[in-house]
């Protein structure tokens, strides 16, 4: 993998869920249980009905939250905060991660679909809350989720980063194509490798691939 690639990076750009934590530590499924409680009491409907809408308002619009939004017009903020309540036994600090991450040169973020005092939390409880410069959630791109484009101009130009010096690291395939068309080195990191050109690197194994980058 060639370092230089990454020589001009100044800004490095983290999502959160699946990310900066394994997909074993299974947050993800706690937070499905509550996303179809809460569809089936906002729109009154059946567990296997709030199960279908679900997947649908994450192929149509990105995520659950995005979808009940634009389709049942759904305050966000009481969302946010029902669904994203569990807890965080699962996760195990990670102090090589930690330092890989602080050895980083430039600017560090966190930009996730999920809300910004819950990345706090998983932070916290990964020992990574001393690692990031900043904490950007769904409500600072105005509820707009990733992969919309206007949600990472949003951030972006909150955080006030230039996106050709800036890299992006994220588990879904599809969140990674704004960010190569803004200019952005790209890294998804999952078991297996999506497709297209909007992906110049993989890995499973984030601590393994910064290693090779410091």
């Amino acid at each position: 993998m060639p370092k230089h690639a990454f020589s001009n990076v100044s800004t490095w750009v983290f999502d959160l869920d699946h990310t900066l934590y394994p997909p074993s530590a299974r947050l993800f499924d706690l937070i499905e249980v509550r996303m179809t409680a809460y569809v089936m009491d906002a729109l009154g409907v059946a567990r296997p009905e709030a199960d279908r809408l679900r997947k649908h308002y994450w192929a149509e619009h990105g995520t659950t939250l995005a979808g009940l939004m634009r389709e049942h017009d759904v305050d966000p903020g009481p969302y946010l905060t029902d669904v994203h309540d569990i807890p965080m036994d699962s996760l195990e600090a990670d102090p090589e991660l930690a330092a890989k991450i602080g050895a980083l040169p430039g600017r560090r973020i966190v930009y996730t679909n999920g809300c910004a005092p819950y990345a706090e939390r998983v932070l916290a409880a990964r020992g990574l809350d001393g690692a990031f410069d900043a904490i950007y959630g769904v409500e600072h791109a105005d509820y707009l989720p990733k992969p919309d484009h206007a949600a990472f101009e949003t951030v972006f130009r909150k955080d006030g980063l230039n996106a050709r010096t800036a890299a992006m690291f994220e588990d879904d395939a599809r969140n990674l194509k704004v960010p190569h068309q803004m200019g952005m080195r790209t890294v998804h990191v999952a078991e297996t490798r999506g497709q297209g050109e909007h992906i110049h690197f993989h890995t499973d194994d984030l601590n393994g691939f910064l290693g090779r980058l410091l």
